[in-house]
């Protein structure tokens, strides 16, 4: 039952945002005097709707989005009479640069809010974390009892015996990279005699041999097994610093700069995980750090909820919000950053233009442009099914 509400205030969180995005593109266009003719949330057959002034608002079937229809958006739009003066691609270029940067915008306020509300109730985290193979904590190997807890035991483990050291990072094992820890845990547990781990320790590269210890252990799925231990556990992770209402403010704007930073990261690597997302779908370990969809991420708010853990719930809707804007950044049609290029791309020809004593270009004929159009569509819906896919047949979890 938590789990059902948790997974269906993430869908409204994120359905918010989105209508907030939409908000931020209607809200600047009216401002600078722009006709909107409709604001929409979702798609679909209409719900129902009602008109205050000019504009129809409404909401559709689908909540899977929305729209913000502006009177001239491109020159291809048609336009009523009354309608020619006030159409966006007529408009100056700041006024139209006001209006497609108002969603982005929208988003990374709402994020920042949230990252304050986390600021205040639960804390940030700190983005300075170890490496996920970095070792922590070593022991002597716990034998698991019949009634698949584990026992207590003495000494030295293997990791110990061998040389290992907490602040290790370990980037191999036995010739296998890894590059999170349950990478690690499932290729050390497969070992069957003495096998190398590569590690990095103070800048310089080691290998180290270590003899495992044969244990029972009971996965979360599935039948007790043998496997290989060495009696190690990850680095402990720093936690979350909360702050005072004053004080949250200046210490978000610091953290927002690293998140937003991580967000171009994660969204720069977006072609690389094709392949994992791929693997995931066919039988593969998911790779965590794969994009989520829209269920994949209310699934995660979900089990946030069913949890207790509200501040993760918040982080991850925060997340979610800068990597919309971040998206929407990219200088691809239909998105808004293929709008902002292209008023760009008018500015910058027209002022050469004037330079060379010509008259302003008229708009760029979008027609032209229809065909990269649909390679971005195609491409993009190709992913977000993919992704969809992956977080159906393998999602991503909180773990144990």
């Amino acid at each position: 039952m938590v789990f059902a509400l948790g997974f269906a205030l993430f869908a409204l969180g994120i359905t918010i945002s989105i209508a907030l995005h939409e908000c931020g593109h209607m809200w600047t266009a009216q401002a600078t005097g722009m006709k909107v003719r409709r604001y929409f949330i979702g798609f679909g057959p209409k719900v129902f709707s009602f008109r205050r002034g000019e504009t129809e608002y409404g909401l559709k079937a689908l909540p899977l989005g929305g729209f913000c229809d502006i009177a001239g958006m491109t020159a291809l739009d048609e336009l009523e009479p009354e309608e020619v003066d006030r159409a966006m691609y007529r408009q100056s270029t700041w006024k139209r640069l006001v209006v497609m940067f108002g969603g982005i915008g929208m988003n990374f306020l709402l994020g920042f809010i949230l990252l304050v509300i986390l600021a205040v109730g639960w804390g940030l985290p700190q983005l300075e974390q170890p490496p996920a193979t970095e070792l922590g904590a070593m022991s002597c190997v716990a034998q698991e009892t019949p009634d698949k807890k584990l026992a207590p035991c003495t000494g030295t483990g293997p990791a110990q015996r061998a040389g290992l050291q907490p602040g290790d990072v370990v980037k191999a094992v036995n010739g296998v990279e890894v590059e999170t820890w349950a990478q690690f845990q499932a290729e050390t547990q497969k070992q069957t005699g003495t096998f190398t781990y590569t590690i990095e320790r103070a800048g310089r590269t080691l290998t180290v041999s270590v003899t495992p210890e044969r244990v029972m252990r009971s996965p979360k799925e599935g039948a007790s097994r043998e496997v290989s231990a060495v009696g190690v556990g990850p680095a402990a992770f720093a936690p979350p610093k909360q702050y005072g209402p004053l004080a949250a403010i200046p210490a978000t704007i610091s953290f927002t700069g690293d998140f937003f930073v991580e967000t171009v990261k994660s969204l720069a690597k977006m072609p690389q995980k094709v392949s994992a997302l791929w693997e995931a779908v066919t039988g593969g370990e998911r790779d965590p750090e794969t994009p989520v969809s829209v269920y994949g991420a209310s699934r995660i708010g979900g089990e946030t909820a069913e949890r207790g853990l509200w501040g993760m719930f918040i982080l991850v809707l925060a997340s979610l919000n800068f990597f919309l804007g971040a998206f929407n950044l990219l200088p691809l049609l239909p998105l808004d950053g293929g709008h902002i290029a292209v008023v760009l791309y008018e500015k910058v020809r027209d002022t050469i233009r004037g330079w060379r004593g010509k008259a302003p270009a008229g708009p760029v004929d979008y027609l032209k442009l229809l065909p990269i159009t649909y390679v971005a569509v195609v491409l993009g819906g190709a992913f977000m099914l993919l992704t969809l896919a992956a977080d159906i047949v393998n999602p991503i979890t909180l773990g144990p």
